[in-house]
């Protein structure tokens, strides 16, 4: 890949429980996705205690996940999963050259015609989510960025400046219980919410986006602009259907088109598809979690 950048990924999770956990299923999302511009050249995940069963597995939206199943009593559980990726430069996107966005819109509406194979995968990112409503006040929000004929991409963009512009990135101020409402009241969050937002307001006009989890660059290059907001844990932006070009990855966190700082692990309908770690147990009591991230160039 031209101009490509590679990377080594160490992401660290412990659990340390109350009390002892019976029985735990998991369901890991560590592993970056292949793509045109990106590709995993080495991935590992170590996990303390060893687990009942293990198992490999892509979910329903083509990402990578790991299943665990636990039948032996334990008080912690720590997983370390180190990956090496090489992230190339996208493919140039004109903002102006995208389709109008209610082209794009009324081309996603089901009419009992034959529609794309493209057009079909993204209905599946149009509609209202466990943590993505469809509601007026997202689509009022958009009207200033969505004008009448305005290329998608542009308009995107425009929607991307002005929900960095106008909420406040908190870290602590939210977590994963947050509704994406109370966030969009309250002007402020982390990075998920930025993309939940951005979802909300885009499929509340009718148009396809998805949520995107993954990671950036923990350190700049010399010279480069400071450390990104959402570096040192895992981060989430957004994939917007924009034909012709397809799916077009933004940042509303940092304000920004994705292209080698970010490393995409996994994309669905929002948060609730793709949380790096989530499991079922039994017992355990009360947790403490602890979560360190790093992302260095080879």
């Amino acid at each position: 890949m031209n101009g490509s950048v590679r990377y080594r990924v160490r992401h660290e999770t412990v659990y340390h429980y109350g009390g002892n956990v019976a029985h735990s299923h998991q369901l890991l999302h560590l592993s970056p996705r292949d793509s045109p511009h990106q590709a995993c050249r080495s991935r590992s995940i170590a996990l303390d205690p060893e687990p009942s069963t293990r198992r490999e597995d892509l979910d329903p939206f083509g990402n990578l996940v790991t299943r665990l199943e636990y039948d032996l009593p334990h008080d912690r559980l720590e997983v370390l999963a180190e990956v090496g990726v090489e992230i190339g430069v996208p493919r140039h996107a004109a903002q102006t050259e995208s389709d109008a966005w209610e082209e794009v819109r009324d081309s996603l509406k089901y009419t009992g015609q034959a529609m794309s194979a493209e057009c079909l995968d993204a209905l599946r990112f149009r509609m209202e989510s466990s943590y993505v409503r469809v509601k007026q006040s997202f689509s009022e929000y958009a009207d200033d960025c969505l004008l009448p004929d305005q290329p998608l991409l542009q308009g995107a963009l425009a929607l991307m400046h002005k929900i960095h512009g106008d909420f406040e990135y908190a870290p602590g101020s939210t977590n994963i219980r947050t509704s994406v409402i109370e966030a969009f009241t309250a002007r402020r969050g982390v990075c998920q919410d930025f993309a939940h937002i951005m979802l909300a307001c885009l499929r509340s006009r009718g148009l396809a986006a998805r949520y995107v989890s993954g990671y950036l660059r923990t350190y700049p290059p010399a010279g480069a602009d400071p450390v990104l907001l959402g570096a040192d844990a895992s981060h989430a932006w957004v994939s917007v259907f924009c034909p012709p070009f397809g799916w077009i990855d933004l940042d509303p966190t940092n304000d920004v088109r994705v292209a080698t700082d970010h490393i995409v692990i996994a994309f669905g309908r929002d948060f609730g598809d793709v949380s790096p770690l989530r499991g079922v147990i039994v017992g355990g009591g009360k947790h403490r979690l602890s979560v360190r991230v790093s992302v260095r160039p080879e």
